[in-house]
């Protein structure tokens, strides 16, 4: 199995991994959601990633997982302010998924969409090299449902709404197409480095 380091490590004292505006969440994990949680099992869970793309595909959930497992190490950031140190998200890394489909030469972004309708936009740049992965589990245990169980998206360089819950698929195009919070006053990338909470930031 892969794993590869967070972007800025573990919990120190005073905290130089915080990035401007954010507070140690600790052993929490606040539930924040656009939707209602859904009752999705993994029998009834799939990805798709089509657009431009060279071979438009799906997968069902035995399917992604005879795929390279590999995981993610370090921490987390969500737009409302709290970080949490030291997590563990056990999946598959969207390169994976991407190279498979092969995108093509002149693809720049991506729509992640879930199966509840919930969308949000992303440069490709964003999801390629490592920095995203297609999680099932949560520090070694299956992923819970208020979490984006059975599967999330996970960008964890960027604010976490990015990271889309329960997520069917990807559309890649040739152009940025904001998503659900975007097109309500977030800003289109998230970088919480930057700062990147809302539209103008």
């Amino acid at each position: 199995m892969n794993v590869t380091r967070g972007f800025t490590g573990r919990s120190r004292v005073p905290d130089p991994g915080l990035p401007p505006g954010q507070y140690d969440a600790g052993d929490d994990w606040p539930v924040l959601s656009a939707e209602v949680t859904p009752e999705l099992t993994v029998t009834e869970w799939s990805l798709r990633i089509d657009g431009l793309v060279a071979e438009p595909r799906t997968w069902g959930w035995e399917e992604a997982h005879v795929l390279q497992a590999s995981a993610y190490e370090g921490d987390i950031h969500c737009v409302t302010g709290w970080s949490k140190f030291g997590v563990r998200f056990g999946g598959v890394s969207l390169d994976v998924f991407l190279d498979l489909v092969r995108p093509g030469a002149t693809a720049t972004h991506a729509v992640a969409y879930s199966h509840t309708g919930y969308t949000t936009n992303l440069p490709l740049a964003d999801l390629i090299g490592g920095r995203a992965w297609i999680a099932f589990e949560y520090d070694g245990k299956p992923l819970p449902a208020e979490h984006g169980g059975p599967a999330r998206l996970t960008v964890p360089h960027l604010y976490f709404w990015k990271s889309a819950k329960w997520i069917a698929g990807l559309r890649i195009l040739d152009h940025d197409e904001p998503g659900f919070w975007e097109q309500n006053g977030y800003h289109a990338r998230g970088n919480p480095w930057e700062e990147q909470r809302y539209s103008g930031d």
